[in-house]
């Protein structure tokens, strides 16, 4: 049963420094979004060359970089980019091939080096990708320019805690492509925040399943019921801009599906103890928990060591949701943020990678700690916690079923509109019309 409590929010626009106001629900047509998106060898290729080679695609944390000859090796479809802090303390992106015989210059994920030096024919290149060795340079009768023979570099820029790359060397400076994302995300100063997960799995299903997967609540419900007792899945603020979506949603609250929403249940109880509020000493209801928790972080945090002083009160509590165009969506608390980075496979449009990388906010007297290992593994043989893995579940057979004859194309409700606006997103980039007709 919809109960249709209405959530009140607690964000004053006029003294957020994140946009709060709700963004007008677009036009998008109704009809079916054609499942060939998910599983077409031809629309694999077409996002590639139009997509992937042409937008700003994040790299890599800028704590694996803070060093000079600190680099890290990130994969995009069929191509391997090296990223590095040189001796100049600038960042560097470039082709992950040495242009002598094609083999690759930098091994490994990540490390520390003066120089890359190929284990082929010991061809040598400096932090910019520039050549500065060739062995026997003599024995090539054409020449072997260092200016026409170093690595082709890419356009390479840091925003917040990650530093970004392109493929495409006439993009846009990477502030106007991220558009409202920079003032809207600014204020949760992720630069102050460590790493302390880093996973990617290899998950059956093409990358948009994913991206569609975590861009809309319609599913908690049947996905995620014990969720149902600490969120709200129904009355959630959508915002669709230029390139890029979010939601709203608010915690600390019961779904407005549950009829009874003064109960405090163990997972409402739990979100409390997480955010410094003993349920044992709470005198209210389920539906005064979760203003209760934000007023206990704007009198506790100062004494934790954190300054939330540019975050409105519904960021004390809710999840701002936000998807970066066209494959970084970020959960973001006041104290963390989720960050899923969705992949394609190299050939296969039914596979897909997923980076999963939570950081948090540590009190600043808390010693760094130790970087987590970055673990690789297939579906099903780690476990991502119990939501991801519900999440998980789904994939395989969502991506069996686009396959089927007997699917037509996603149908698409209101609570889904981040999926349509994702859509029409990637139309603009093939330079298609938005689907708006039936298929």
């Amino acid at each position: 049963m919809t109960v249709y409590r209405k959530i009140e929010r607690f964000a004053d626009p006029q003294k957020s420094r994140t946009p709060v106001e709700k963004m007008p629900d677009p036009d998008l047509g109704h009809d079916f979004i054609p499942k060939e998106r998910y599983t077409s060898q031809a629309f694999m290729a077409e996002e590639w060359e139009r997509v992937w080679t042409k937008v700003w695609l994040m790299g890599a944390w800028i704590g694996d970089l803070k060093n000079p000859g600190d680099y890290v090796v990130t994969e995009i479809g069929k191509e391997s980019v090296v990223i590095t802090r040189d001796e100049n303390n600038q960042f560097n992106a470039f082709y992950n091939v040495c242009s002598h015989r094609g083999n690759q210059v930098a091994y490994g994920a990540s490390g520390n080096t003066e120089t890359f030096r190929c284990s082929y024919h010991l061809w040598e290149y400096n932090l910019r990708g520039e050549l500065i060795h060739v062995p026997d340079a003599e024995t090539f009768r054409q020449g072997a320019p260092c200016d026409k023979l170093s690595i082709v570099r890419l356009p390479c820029q840091a925003w917040s805690g990650w530093v970004w790359f392109s493929l495409n060397p006439d993009i846009e400076p990477l502030e106007e492509f991220l558009g409202i994302i920079v003032p809207h995300l600014n204020p949760y100063h992720f630069e102050r925040m460590q790493l302390v997960n880093d996973v990617t799995v290899e998950w059956e299903c093409n990358w948009k399943t994913s991206v569609d997967a975590f861009n809309e609540t319609y599913h908690v419900a049947g996905t995620h019921p014990q969720l149902m007792s600490m969120l709200e899945d129904m009355d959630v603020q959508i915002d669709c801009y230029e390139r890029h979506n979010r939601y709203l949603i608010p915690f600390g609250c019961v779904s407005t599906h549950v009829e009874d929403g003064e109960t405090i249940s163990q997972a409402l109880k739990n979100f409390m103890r997480m955010n410094h509020l003993d349920p044992d000493q709470f005198q209210g209801t389920g539906l005064d928990v979760r203003r209760a928790v934000q007023r206990n972080w704007r009198a506790k945090a100062p004494d934790l060591g954190f300054d939330f002083s540019e975050l409105n009160d519904d960021q004390l509590t809710d999840d701002y949701h936000y998807l970066i165009f066209p494959n970084i969506t970020l959960n973001i608390h006041c104290n963390s943020v989720m960050i899923f980075r969705q992949r394609p496979h190299e050939t296969d449009p039914n596979r897909m990678y997923y980076d999963l990388q939570n950081y948090s906010l540590l009190p600043p007297d808390q010693p760094e700690p130790q970087r987590p290992l970055h673990r690789h593994f297939k579906h099903g043989e780690e476990s991502l916690g119990e939501v991801l893995d519900q999440d998980a579940s789904n994939l395989s057979m969502v991506q069996k079923g686009m396959n089927s004859t007997g699917y037509r194309g996603l149908w698409i409700s209101d609570q889904e509109l981040r999926v349509r606006h994702f859509h029409k997103t990637l139309d603009d980039y093939l330079h298609r019309q938005p689907i708006r007709w039936m298929k």
